[in-house]
């Protein structure tokens, strides 16, 4: 039962620590308590370590680490050392995370993984029910930059129990009199949400009960997070599970049904981000796709660094000279203002390929389609989380890392094993 609870609070350590608020208002004593946590963790299992395992995990963190290094030194713009050893600390406590499951048994991540995506399935659902009670009685919350004390992100929360986005978003919308936030959950945006919710529904429909009161809850809650990505996803899983567990003219007619009303959520929901009141969004979106290409392009082998502030710096001169690309642009009608921007990026792939550049890129995602923490539905659930990292900057967080480093842990493995 306590190992049980270690495991949890670790799961929820490590899932909060990409994209969830806990670590964006305390993201250095977070990381520190995760740490420490997972030490005690080591001390408590009192168990010998499998050293295969343990020199395969120690390799692909020193593997990783060393190409980051390569990216500080060679990149063309000068490199943040604080923002470098971030990246350290982020790989470090990753790979600990990963040999405290691994440490136990293949079946422990996904537990664990399991019994949190489910409190927070709950936690989420009860929130966006209550919102029109508790709209009233909100305050804000602001997190504040190291250094330049401007502002992080801000959110509402009713007494640090259910937080939403802040006033002024776009994201209450009215049902039947009712004013309903879309739906984000512990984390900071909606589109994290609905990575989670994705994921809870994947191992549901994998490596658990298929429980069709569950799936139905998991819908209704990525329905309530009114994310685009969250519907395409979903949708995804829908046909494939379908067509995998249903008779094919049975799949074919269910998807029939189906499609309707998903055509009509997303068309307007994406007519909406491409022209209505979220049109900047969209925007931004597609300049945080299109420019890295092109700037990976133009530095193809070492990248421009992943210092984020110099990224942004690099990037707010950066117009791409592209007739192609000025076509798209002035087809869905991007203004001149939205052709560059010093901001950060939404689009983790883009930004890692673009700061590391392609050779670094390439081999990322390679171990990323090795990962062994999840053997079945590889390809689709390879598509969740790539998908749903290029539309979030999470590709390069401790739980997307995780799966990064387990591809790679298991390469060096099995090439130890063929060596001895």
């Amino acid at each position: 039962m306590a190992v049980r609870l270690l495991n949890n609070i670790i799961m929820f350590l490590l899932i909060s620590s990409t994209g969830g608020l806990l670590f964006v208002y305390n993201r250095n004593l977070s990381f520190l308590i995760f740490a420490v946590l997972l030490l005690a963790g080591f001390f408590y299992l009192s168990r010998s370590i499998k050293k295969e395992i343990f020199y395969s995990i120690l390799l692909s963190f020193i593997s990783i680490l060393f190409l980051f290094f390569l990216n500080f030194i060679f990149a063309p713009n000068p490199q943040s050392v604080t923002k470098f050893a971030f990246f350290g600390v982020t790989f470090f406590v990753t790979s600990l995370a990963l040999l405290f499951f691994y440490h136990q048994d293949h079946k422990a991540f996904l537990n664990s993984l399991y019994s949190i995506l489910k409190l927070i399935l709950f936690h989420s659902l009860i929130s966006f029910f209550l919102y029109p009670f508790l709209k009233n009685n909100l305050f804000e919350i602001v997190a504040v930059m190291e250094g330049n004390n401007s502002v992080k992100h801000t959110s509402q929360t009713f007494y640090y129990i259910f937080y939403y986005l802040a006033k002024g978003e776009v994201g209450v919308f009215n049902f039947f009199g009712y004013e309903f936030m879309r739906n984000s959950g512990v984390f900071w945006e909606p589109g994290i949400l609905q990575f989670y919710l994705n994921i809870l529904f994947f191992i549901e429909m994998t490596f658990f009960k298929k429980n069709k009161k569950l799936l139905l809850l998991i819908i209704i809650s990525i329905a309530a997070t009114y994310s685009t990505t969250g519907f395409l996803i979903l949708s995804i899983q829908i046909i494939y599970f379908l067509f995998k567990h249903s008779k094919k003219r049975l799949a074919v007619i269910f998807i029939f049904m189906l499609s309707f009303p998903i055509y009509i959520f997303v068309g307007s929901n994406i007519n909406e981000k491409v022209y209505g009141e979220t049109a900047s969004s969209f925007q931004k979106r597609l300049l945080d796709f299109t420019q890295p290409l092109f700037i990976a392009l133009e530095n193809p082998i070492t990248g421009i660094g992943v210092d984020l502030e110099q990224f942004s710096k690099y990037r707010s001169e950066f117009y791409p000279n592209s007739d192609f690309l000025n076509k798209i642009y002035t087809t869905i009608e991007v203004g001149p203002n939205y052709q560059t921007s010093d901001r950060g990026s939404t689009n983790s792939v883009t930004y890692l390929l673009a700061g590391l550049g392609i050779p670094s890129m390439i081999f990322i995602i390679l171990m990323l389609t090795r990962q062994q923490i999840v053997e079945k539905h590889r390809l689709l659930f390879f598509s969740i989380i790539f998908i749903t990292a290029l539309s979030e900057p999470l590709l390069h967080r401790p739980f997307f890392f995780v799966f990064i480093i387990s591809g790679l842990a298991s390469t060096i493995k099995n090439y130890i094993s063929v060596k001895t």
